[in-house]
């Protein structure tokens, strides 16, 4: 639950409620639910004092637990994000028991207790946030519409749209770290080589020339069933952690391979059981991890990167994994590289990489990526150039404008939010140089109800998913 400085409950989770009961409304205060033998809540929520606390539960019946106290600050905004951890009584003896060391909390229930209320935080701030994000995108595109293209005030006008759309940017990251499906629709069986392979490929582009990318990849590996669009997100955020660690040139080494334990395995952050699993390691000689960070790695919004990353990344990565059933290992030194390792529940049936049909992939058409993003538009060159296809890529707006004033193009990818001219604007002005162009949008936000499905291409995106998306529109525009 999130709290102020005065105990006063901003925010409650269901866990919360069904064990402190109405004490736990927002609105009321912890004091309710603590006892005498409690330090004043002042003095927890500054850490002056121990965290273990006995507490009231509904029903009037009192339990000691562990409370972990998480500082959330805003500008001079301060509140607290807390989480109770309940301690089980030990089993009554007729000796006097001696003094008891401090419990031990399971690492894998700490992590998972305080990525679920920072889920719930994130949820409704996104929520929230999206809210008064559609207000001000609105107002501000009617004024825009309804406005002169010489009034003095679109400019600012424009710059209002800009900011409000990077913000739903920040929300849109927010509700997807909240959405952590457990039952996640669309997990089949696969095999996790080709995701790899595809990710890798995205990270050899020009500007990471100075690091060399070794795989290792086990070849008779076993299929598990996975959402490829999350795994996908994970293992490019540790990449990308991979890869922002190296200051020169250096290595990141990725491996897959069988894994088979035939008792629990047992780490600071992995607790599996007994069984058949994938192990995917992802090892980097770049600068490592202080000793000071790395236990808090995988704290939502914790980071050592300074302004501009919001610390999702990691956090990130063990709810996508975890709620896949397995687990995420660090290991790191100063100096001498960082090693990650998942864990994912497997079967031991060998799912052989799908080799496809190349001829139905591949085209000679000229296709126009249009993104801020230069590593989505490497990508997007490499996988469609290797098909046949003549890639043109622009970063914007007006570039992509100039590409078609002098160059016959037969399909436009465009991303919906980018600096300076959107993606909506840019279709509006395609209409008109180019009517017969096939466009498709793109973008990380759920689908525009009034966007077709075969015109839209969703974020996350794999070289399989773009490779059918423009054979498809191609195709749809040369029946029509």
């Amino acid at each position: 639950m999130m709290v102020n400085p005065d105990g006063v409950i901003l925010r409650t989770n269901a866990a919360g409620l069904e064990l402190f009961g109405s004490a736990a409304n927002e609105g009321g205060n912890v004091a309710k639910f603590w006892t005498a033998k409690n330090p004043k809540v002042a003095e927890v929520l500054s850490g002056a004092v121990s965290n273990r606390l006995e507490l009231r539960l509904q029903g009037g019946i009192t339990a000691n637990f562990i409370i972990s106290v998480l500082p959330l600050v805003n500008g001079d905004v301060r509140n607290y994000l807390l989480q109770f951890f309940k301690l089980e009584p030990s089993p009554a003896t007729n000796s006097d028991p001696a003094p008891a060391a401090a419990p031990a909390i399971d690492a894998n229930v700490a992590h998972r207790q305080k990525l679920d209320c920072a889920m719930q935080l994130a949820r409704s701030v996104s929520l929230d946030f999206n809210n008064a994000l559609t207000s001000i995108l609105g107002h501000t595109s009617l004024l825009l519409s309804k406005s002169d293209p010489e009034h003095p005030w679109r400019n600012s006008l424009g710059e209002i749209e800009k900011s409000a759309e990077r913000a739903a940017e920040i929300a849109n990251d927010l509700a997807n770290f909240s959405r952590q499906d457990k039952e996640a629709p669309g997990r089949k069986a696969g095999n996790l080589n080709e995701l790899l392979r595809q990710i890798i490929d995205a990270f050899r582009t020009p500007e990471n020339s100075r690091i060399k990318f070794q795989l290792e990849l086990e070849r008779s590996l076993f299929g598990a069933k996975f959402d490829e669009a999350k795994l996908q997100q994970a293992f490019v955020r540790v990449i990308e952690n991979a890869v922002q660690s190296i200051t020169g040139e250096g290595v990141i080494a990725i491996r897959s391979n069988n894994c088979v334990l035939d008792e629990p395995l047992e780490e600071k952050t992995v607790r599996l059981a007994p069984g058949t699993y994938l192990c995917i390691q992802v090892t980097d000689t770049g600068c490592g991890i202080s000793p000071e960070a790395m236990p808090r790695i995988f704290e939502p919004f914790y980071t050592t990167k300074g302004q501009g990353h919001r610390g999702l990344g990691l956090a990130w990565v063990y709810g996508i994994v975890t709620n896949h059933g397995g687990g995420v290992s660090v290991s790191s030194k100063p100096g001498e590289g960082t090693t990650v390792q998942v864990y994912l529940p497997a079967t031991k049936r060998i799912v052989r990489e799908s080799a496809g049909n190349p001829d139905q992939m591949c085209g000679v058409e000229t296709v126009l990526v249009v993104d801020d993003e230069d590593l989505l538009l490497n990508m997007a060159q490499m996988v469609l150039s290797s098909f046949g296809y003549r890639a043109l890529t622009a970063n914007t707006g007006l570039q992509a404008l100039e590409i078609l004033e002098r160059e016959i193009v037969d399909l436009v990818i465009t991303d919906l939010v980018m600096p300076n001219m959107s993606g909506r604007e840019l279709i509006e002005r395609i209409r008109l140089i180019a009517p017969d162009v096939k466009i498709v949008c793109s973008s990380g936000y759920l689908r525009p109800q009034n966007q077709p499905e075969e015109s839209y291409l969703q974020k996350p995106f794999t070289a399989q998913d773009l490779l059918r998306k423009v054979r498809e529109s191609l195709t749809i525009e040369q029946s029509a």
